[in-house]
C-alpha cells in the first residue's frame, strides 16, 4: 500500500525543471539548436533529434484544457483532500505544450470548467521537490 504522495524521481535531464519548481518558478525546455518548446522534459528534441537543450522560465498562466474529479481517490493516500481536481492546463505562451497538475478553487469545485484562467503556485513536497499547481482566481 502506498502510505505516502508519490513523488517524481530527478532525472538530469529534468533536474532543472524541479530546481525551478522549488523557486516558485515553472520552467519550460527548448531546443538550444531548432527552439522548439518541449514537456516533459526528455533527453532528445523530438523534431531535430539534438540533445542539447535549454530552459526558459515562464508565467504558469494557464488555460483548463480538460479535468477530472476522482471519485473515490485513485490511491488510498488522497483520501484526507478528496474531493480534488487533477488538470490538464495549457500555458498561455505555449498553446501546444499542456502539463497536469492539483486545480485549486476559491470557490466550490463543481463550478470549475474547461477555459478557465489560472494562475500557477507551488506546494514544496522536500527540500527537492515542489509540485506546481494552478488556482482558478
Amino acid at each position: 500500500m502506498i502510505k505516502s504522495i508519490p513523488i517524481p524521481g530527478i532525472e538530469d535531464f529534468d533536474k532543472p525543471y524541479w530546481e525551478n519548481c522549488s523557486k516558485q518558478k515553472l520552467s519550460i525546455q527548448h531546443c538550444a539548436d531548432c527552439k522548439a518548446p518541449r514537456f516533459p522534459p526528455r533527453h532528445m528534441c523530438p523534431k531535430c533529434q539534438s540533445l542539447n537543450h535549454e530552459w526558459n522560465i515562464v508565467s504558469g498562466d494557464a488555460i483548463l484544457w480538460s479535468f477530472v474529479v476522482p471519485r473515490p481517490p485513485l490511491l488510498p493516500v488522497f483520501e484526507n483532500q478528496s474531493p480534488y481536481v487533477v488538470g490538464l492546463v495549457e500555458l498561455i505562451e505555449y498553446k501546444n505544450i499542456r502539463i497536469i497538475g492539483e486545480i485549486k478553487s476559491k470557490s466550490d469545485i463543481d463550478s470549475i470548467k474547461i477555459g478557465d484562467t489560472l494562475s500557477v503556485r507551488f506546494k514544496k513536497i522536500n527540500n527537492e521537490i515542489s509540485l506546481p499547481y494552478w488556482v482558478r482566481e
